[in-house]
């Protein structure tokens, strides 16, 4: 029996190690060549505007809460799902935290009483996020109804709760700690940026140099192979909506912070924005592959374009229909190099002599 374990064991490594060296074939390396043409483009034709400090600071403190929802959403989609209560999510958290800072706290809290306020808050918000991603991930585990739907219930189910504890209404007028995280900089960088990168990294390193990482890669390749190779696929499943709960629950600090208010129907429009960022950088939209690395290349393209659009006075409907396009085009060239690959691989050669084969075919 041991020696069963130790051969499913081997054999899930050596497929992990496949994925891997798949994911670094990625289209990294085209989507910075596409990032530099436009900066160099908006460059031009705003030499004055584009091209300051100012500018390339404001675009940081603009990726920041996108970039971690996208980050909540890229782990779902490794792993063959999706998790399309995000926002719902993050929006819920947020108007706990409020909550507790604007009517628990007493209003004239100051020093240590402030910061143990806060931490209870934030402590509050990221026990809730770990109880609906554990609720979510036990839903896609054990009905094995696909992720869309269960997501889209939870979706729906949070929404409803936000509306209807919340009456619709929206808490505003945090404390100053809270309100630094993205107003602060530091050396002239965001604070919140620098937050971003760090959990960008983290979430790198732990779908490529954990067991976790390695099976969320396996499960959205091939979950009946990562079965029958003796990895235990719902406990996995449970643990990618947790994570993707948790990055929600930074994901509303940071939005906190930046609108000093929360409510129910923040950031509706970041939902199908973060599958766009992270299926433009390279994750596999039908699961198993992708690299952290694209998808922070690709939320600076989509920011470059935006901000580029702005100062050009072109509306945001503008910004998004150059979104779209922008991913219909990256699709369509990854499909077709696909289909140039498959056509110039050489044709399996085939005996000279059938009859002799089979004549020494055992």
């Amino acid at each position: 029996m041991s020696s069963a374990k130790h051969d499913r064991s081997t054999r899930g490594g050596d497929v992990l190690n496949g994925f891997l060296r798949m994911a670094r074939g990625s289209n990294l390396f085209g989507l910075l060549i596409f990032w530099a043409v436009l900066f160099g483009f908006f460059a031009i034709m705003l030499p004055e505007a584009f091209s300051r400090a100012g500018t390339y600071q404001a675009m940081m403190f603009q990726i920041p809460e996108l970039g971690l929802l996208s980050l909540a959403m890229a782990i779902p989609l490794i792993s063959g799902g999706l998790n399309l209560a995000i926002i719902a999510t993050s929006n819920q958290l947020a108007l706990l935290m409020g909550w507790i800072l604007t009517t628990q706290m007493p209003v004239d809290a100051q020093g240590a009483e402030l910061w143990i306020w806060l931490v209870a808050a934030l402590g509050c918000g990221l026990i809730l996020a770990l109880i609906i991603g554990a609720v979510t991930g036990l839903l896609v585990a054990l009905l094995g109804v696909h992720p869309i739907l269960v997501t889209l219930g939870t979706m729906t189910l949070i929404n409803g709760v936000s509306i209807y504890l919340g009456r619709g209404t929206t808490i505003s007028g945090f404390p100053d700690p809270l309100l630094a995280v993205s107003n602060s900089t530091v050396l002239g960088t965001p604070l919140s940026f620098l937050l971003f990168l760090v959990l960008a990294f983290g979430v790198h390193v732990l779908l490529t140099r954990t067991p976790l990482g390695i099976r969320i890669h396996m499960i959205g390749s091939n979950l009946e192979a990562t079965r029958f190779s003796g990895v235990d696929d719902r406990r996995v499943l449970i643990w990618v909506y947790v994570l993707s709960s948790v990055l929600c629950w930074f994901a509303a600090v940071v939005m906190m912070s930046r609108f000093n208010s929360a409510g129910a129907d923040f950031a509706q429009s970041y939902l199908l924005i973060t599958i766009l960022a992270a299926i433009l950088g390279g994750i596999d939209p039908y699961g198993g592959f992708g690299r952290i690395a694209g998808l922070v290349v690709a939320l600076a393209i989509l920011q470059t374009i935006s901000s580029g659009f702005n100062l050009m006075g072109l509306s945001a409907q503008m910004t998004l229909v150059f979104w779209g396009g922008t991913l219909l085009v990256v699709m369509g060239v990854k499909r077709i190099a696909a289909a140039h690959r498959a056509r110039a691989k050489p044709a399996p050669s085939t005996p000279s002599n059938p009859t002799e084969e089979v004549r020494q075919t055992p």
